[in-house]
């Protein structure tokens, strides 16, 4: 068996083995619960739990007994996790990336596309994606704003949605604003609410950093962006300043 076979051969043993524990322990009840935020739909198993061992003992143990996968192996895992549209699966794939922080670099890009491909489907997984492995990986320089570029005209809205919220680390490093705005430019006008409320909260946070070029851009598009955008973007000004980002 060669060595990409028996790779192969071992995500489908651990993935059976995740399905089959979060199988044996779902809770239908808990599921319910958690159901309300996610306007977009939930599926899950009901072990969203922090305390549950699914997300301590049981992680570290697979995570340990299976090392020998490395990152590309976990990249393959996540989209096999994500074809699911189990909650919990999902979140363990970003949980076990996570531990490959320090080695993600553009050369996992693409394995990291393919999980939306195969089905992140909500907020919950896009932003934690963000803020635990890919804003790290911006702010570090070990990505940088080009290998988001195809990721702003992909069809799947999560992965748009990813662009301006990894993109808030960078907030906190040198990099231009303008720079920031020209990159984010080309979402203005995504027909997705998702898309929009991500965006909104970039330009929010970007706004508190430096208003002016924020205002400008807002001011240019706003007779014809979303105005959800809007709602998110001019959350902390003040009233007498919102208003001149309403549509006349």
């Amino acid at each position: 068996m060669s060595a990409k076979n028996s790779k192969s051969g071992e995500v489908a043993t651990l993935a059976a083995e995740i399905r089959a524990y979060c199988a044996a322990n779902a809770n239908p009840a808990l599921a319910t619960k958690y159901a309300r935020y996610f306007k977009e739909g939930y599926d899950a198993w009901g072990l969203l739990d922090k305390n549950h061992p699914y997300w301590n003992e049981k992680e570290a143990a697979w995570r340990e007994a299976h090392a020998g996968l490395g990152l590309k192996g976990f990249l393959l895992l996540g989209e096999e996790l994500f074809t699911n549209g189990k909650y919990e699966e999902g979140a363990l794939a970003i949980r076990f990336l996570k531990s490959f922080t320090a080695q993600l670099d553009a050369r996992a890009m693409p394995g990291i596309a393919r999980w939306f491909a195969a089905g992140i489907r909500n907020w919950a997984h896009v932003d934690v994606l963000c803020a635990e492995v890919l804003s790290p990986a911006l702010a570090s320089g070990r990505l940088g704003l080009q290998d988001f570029d195809t990721w702003r005209a992909s069809t799947a809205r999560f992965q748009r949605r990813a662009v301006p919220v990894a993109m808030l680390s960078l907030l906190k490093t040198p990099a231009p604003t303008a720079e920031l705005l020209m990159f984010i430019r080309p979402l203005m006008l995504d027909p997705e609410r998702v898309v929009q409320q991500g965006l909104g909260w970039f330009l929010r946070e970007t706004w508190k950093r430096e208003p002016m070029p924020v205002e400008a851009l807002l001011l240019e598009f706003k007779q014809q962006a979303p105005r959800v955008i809007y709602q998110y973007a001019t959350e902390k000004m003040t009233p007498a300043r919102k208003a001149a980002f309403r549509r006349g």
